[in-house]
C-alpha cells in the first residue's frame, strides 16, 4: 500500500504543475504555488509598467507644449519685426515733415547744420 501512495504522488504533482487554458480561465492559476511565490515580482513589474506609461504620456505632453511655444515665439517675432518696420517708416524725416506740414504749423526744417559744443 505504501508503494501505491509513492507512485500516485508524482502523478498528482504533474497534474498540479501542468498549466492549461482551462486552468487559467477557470482561475485555478491564482491558487497555484508558483504565482504565490512570484507575487512581489509581478507587483514590481506592474508598477514599473505603470511608471513607464506615465512617463511616456508626460513626455509627449511636454513635446506638444514645446512645439506650441515655439510657434507662439515665431508669431511674436514676426509681429515685433512688423511693428519695428512700421515705426521706422513713421519716424523717417520725410514722413515727419509731411505730418508737420499737414498740421499747418510754423515749424520748418533747419537750413543750418547742427554744431558741436566743446568744453
Amino acid at each position: 500500500m505504501e508503494e501505491e501512495k509513492v507512485t500516485t504522488q508524482p502523478q498528482e504533482e504533474k497534474k498540479k504543475s501542468r498549466t492549461s487554458i482551462k486552468s487559467i480561465l477557470g482561475g485555478d492559476i491564482l491558487g497555484s504555488d508558483f504565482l504565490g511565490r512570484q507575487v512581489k515580482l509581478l507587483i514590481l513589474i506592474i508598477l514599473l509598467t505603470i511608471v513607464y506609461i506615465h512617463n511616456r504620456y508626460a513626455s509627449q505632453r511636454q513635446l506638444l507644449e514645446i512645439d506650441q511655444l515655439k510657434q507662439e515665439l515665431t508669431d511674436i517675432k514676426y509681429d515685433a519685426l512688423t511693428r519695428n518696420s512700421e515705426l521706422m517708416e513713421k519716424s523717417r524725416q520725410s514722413r515727419i515733415e509731411e505730418y508737420i506740414s499737414a498740421k499747418e504749423t510754423d515749424l520748418q526744417t533747419s537750413t543750418h547744420p547742427p554744431y558741436l559744443i566743446r568744453k
